[in-house]
């Protein structure tokens, strides 16, 4: 089956080409082409190259995720990022992508949260207790972090290299926190909480991209969130320890609940900022210490800082309509930085073309 759009072969019954993810039309199948939102997704789809837009269309965006997927469609994301596998800028596309496997991993982590609470709660074994701690901690941020590298239109970071940017990113920016924390420890407000947590995420976050070389803003975005996917879900597994040590059963799970529920537009998306900004600046120069005080990183970093100071101050009323403001204001952000990131692998791709 030969994709309309860039001539790929598809394998016999691919519903989606497995090389630039065109939705392959089916005329036996009215009741979705039928309905506003797949003729939406579907007009986006049509559109010429040449007068697709970068901006934000949402329904294009998730409309992937409720199709059926095979298993190849699958694997077909997980080769990325390697040498062999790694795309020129020139066969990049810089319209918006259509993630759809960071909602397959979410019902995944919640089937299997939901297990490991019967066997708990319901069943009374301990055993299930450290499983369910795990899943719950880690259940969102991944989720999330999945989402962020299926937006990685550059495909240049290999998944595996994303996990070990989670782990080793994930304790050595809680390390270098709690340095910090030790060194402030008679001065420790919401604001110097934010600045001491968000500073050490992001001198973790350009460690990675200067070590490996990232230089789209895109990949910022990534690298952010997987240093920032370790320090919350790490940062949750032990509230949820201290939870259960305190013998409260409700308090374990409500911490879990919460928390998760509030992971997307947390940690995640804060160091997933600052990783942006960063490499914004830096493009493909060397690293410089002056670029810390570039205004295009400092006014990202300052409201990082400033929306996680407010998310820890105790405000009346700021539970829960402040915080889902405060991961709206984070998201808008990102979304904006998305946008910028599509719009650069375009500049890019003018360029080496001339």
């Amino acid at each position: 089956m030969k994709c309309s759009q860039c001539d790929y072969a598809n394998p016999t019954g691919s519903k989606f080409c497995l090389s630039c993810g065109e939705k392959f039309l089916k005329m036996n199948t009215p009741q979705d082409e039928n309905s506003f939102f797949y003729e939406f997704a579907n007009y986006v789809n049509v559109v010429p190259k040449v007068e697709r837009s970068v901006e934000p269309k949402f329904v294009n965006i998730f409309s992937r995720v409720f199709a059926d997927h095979s298993e190849l469609e699958a694997e077909r994301l997980f080769i990325v990022g390697t040498a062999l596998t790694t795309p020129k800028i020139s066969e990049v596309k810089d319209t918006w992508p259509k993630p759809w496997l960071f909602a397959r991993l979410f019902i995944i982590a919640l089937l299997v949260f939901a297990g490991f609470y019967v066997g708990a709660s319901y069943f009374g074994n301990a055993n299930f207790l450290p499983g369910l701690i795990i899943v719950g901690a880690f259940g969102v941020p991944l989720t999330t972090l999945i989402f962020f590298w299926e937006m990685n239109v550059p495909q240049n970071i290999a998944i595996y290299r994303v996990m070990y940017v989670v782990l080793v990113g994930g304790i050595l920016s809680m390390l270098i926190a709690l340095v910090f924390f030790d060194i402030l420890k008679n001065n420790i407000t919401p604001i110097t909480i934010g600045i001491i947590e968000e500073l050490a995420k992001t001198i973790i976050v350009i460690t990675f991209v200067h070590y490996r070389r990232y230089k789209y803003i895109l990949n910022g975005l990534l690298i952010g969130a997987a240093v920032g996917t370790g320090f919350a879900a790490f940062e949750t597994a032990g509230y949820a320890l201290r939870a259960l040590l305190s013998g409260d059963a409700t308090s374990l799970y409500g911490t879990i609940l919460l928390r998760g529920f509030y992971a997307p537009g947390g940690h995640v998306a804060w160091a997933a900022l600052t990783g942006a900004a960063f490499c914004r600046v830096q493009k493909d120069q060397p690293f410089r210490f002056n670029m810390l005080f570039h205004y295009q990183f400092l006014q990202v970093f300052i409201l990082v800082v400033g929306i996680h100071a407010l998310w820890d101050t105790k405000i009346p009323g700021m539970f829960p309509f402040g915080y889902v403001i405060l991961m709206a204001t984070s998201w808008l952000a990102v979304l904006l930085f998305i946008r910028g990131g599509l719009k650069e692998i375009g500049e890019r791709k003018l360029m080496s073309s001339k």
